[in-house]
C-alpha cells in the first residue's frame, strides 16, 4: 500500500502498480541477498492489507527474533509512511523518520510511490524489496532455516498449484477488487467492481462450506491472503469502499471461516483496527474529505464461537501454533475486540 498521491484517491482512475524493487532474499543469495538473521528489517502498517501477510506469516513461521518489525504510524502524511509511534518520531532500528529515506538510499529520486510492506538492509539502511507478492511466499520457502520449531508449511510444495490458482482468483476479484471499487471514478468502473467482489466472495462461500481451510486441510499462504482482506470488510471496505451488498457478518460461512482464523494465534493477534480504520477514513481524502472515523462496528463478534473445527482440519498441520506475541509487538487495547 503507497503513499503517494493519497488525495487523489476518488478523483482519478485507479491502477495498482507493480513493485518496483523485486529483489529477493534467499537462501542462496542469488540476488546478492542471502538469508541472514538480523540482517532484515520489516516495515509494515497494521492498516495495509498487504502488510498484514507478511506480519502474519512472520508470526506463524517465528521469525520474529531473525527478522525485526517496524510499524509505521497509519495516518500518512505528504511524505508517506512515518515513524511516528516511535521515541522522537524515528525507527529506533533503521534511524529514519520516512520510509522514503530507506528507498532513496536504494535508488535516488525513484518516482514511484512508497509502499509497504517494504524490507531493509539495516547495515546499509538501503530498501531491498517492497514485492508484496513474493516476500511472503520467500518467508516460507527460503527463510526455512530460521522458522521455529513446529512451524506450519504456509506453500507446500504439492499444492502450490492450486494455491497458486485460488490466490490469482482472490486477488483479482477480491483483494484488489474492493479497491478498483472504492476508488473508481466512474458508475460503471464501480458497478464492475464491485460486483466482482461478490460474486467471487459468494464462489469462496460456496468452496469454504464444507471444508475448514482453501486450499488441503491446513492453513496455507491463500487463507492469508483471504483473511487480510476479510477482517477490513465491514470495518471499512463495506462503507468506505462501497462494498455494501452484504456484510461479512451478513454470510454464515465466510464469517464463521474469518472469525476462526481470527480466533487462530498469529491471525487476530496482528489486527489492529484502530490503525485499520484511521488510516483508510483519514488518509482517503478524496473519498472522505472529512476525515471523520466511524464508530462502528461493534468488533464483539469476532470473539464469538465459530464452530469451523467440526469441518476437521488441523490448522498447522503436523506443527503447532506460535507461542506469545512479543511484548513489544503486542496491538493496544483500542485496537482489538473488548
Amino acid at each position: 500500500m503507497g503513499g503517494d498521491g493519497n488525495r487523489g484517491y476518488g478523483h482519478r482512475t485507479f491502477h495498482r502498480s507493480r513493485s518496483h524493487f523485486a529483489d529477493r532474499i534467499t537462501a542462496d543469495g542469488r540476488d546478492g541477498w542471502p538469508v541472514e538473521a538480523g540482517r532484515y528489517r520489516l516495515v509494515v502498517s497494521r492498516a495495509c492489507p498487504w502488510a498484514s501477510r507478511a506480519v502474519i506469516a512472520r508470526r506463524l513461521l517465528g521469525l520474529e527474533d531473525a527478522l525485526s518489525m517496524a510499524v509505521a504510524d497509519p495516518v500518512q502524511d505528504d511524505r508517506s509512511w512515518r515513524f511516528t509511534l516511535d521515541p522522537d518520531g524515528r525507527d529506533p532500528v533503521l534511524g529514519i523518520r520516512f520510509l522514503a529515506e530507506a528507498y532513496d538510499r536504494r535508488e535516488a529520486g525513484y518516482p514511484g510511490g512508497v509502499s509497504v510492506p517494504a524490507v531493509v538492509d539495516v547495515p546499509s539502511g538501503r530498501l531491498v524489496t517492497n514485492d508484496y507478492q513474493r516476500i511472503t511466499l520467500d518467508l516460507a520457502t527460503q527463510w526455512t532455516a530460521l522458522h521455529r520449531d513446529g512451524a506450519p508449511d504456509l506453500y507446500p510444495a504439492a499444492l502450490r498449484a492450486e494455491i497458486d490458482e485460488v490466490m490469482a482468483e482472490v486477488y483479482e476479484d477480491v483483494n484488489n477488487g474492493v479497491y478498483r471499487a472504492g476508488f473508481a471514478t466512474h458508475q460503471k468502473k464501480y458497478e464492475e467492481a464491485c460486483a466482482g467482489v461478490f460474486r467471487r466472495l459468494e464462489l469462496l462461500g460456496e468452496r469454504l462450506a464444507g471444508r475448514r481451510y482453501l486450499v488441503g486441510d491446513t492453513l496455507t499462504e491463500a487463507d492469508i491472503r483471504l483473511f487480510t482482506t476479510l477482517v477490513r470488510f465491514d470495518a471499512v471496505y463495506h462503507g468506505h469502499f462501497k462494498c455494501n451488498r452484504w456484510k461479512l457478518a451478513e454470510h454464515p460461512v465466510l464469517w464463521a471461516y474469518a472469525r476462526d482464523l481470527f480466533q487462530t494465534p498469529g491471525f487476530g493477534d496482528t489486527v489492529d483496527f484502530d490503525h485499520i480504520k484511521r488510516h483508510y477514513y483519514q488518509v482517503h481524502s478524496g473519498i472522505n474529505p472529512t476525515g471523520i472515523v466511524p464508530l462502528g462496528p461493534d468488533l464483539g463478534g469476532w470473539l464469538a464461537p465459530h464452530h469451523r473445527a467440526e469441518l476437521g482440519g488441523r490448522p498447522f498441520g503436523d506443527g503447532t501454533p506460535p507461542g506469545p506475541v512479543p511484548a513489544g509487538e503486542r496491538v493496544a487495547p483500542r485496537g482489538r475486540p473488548a
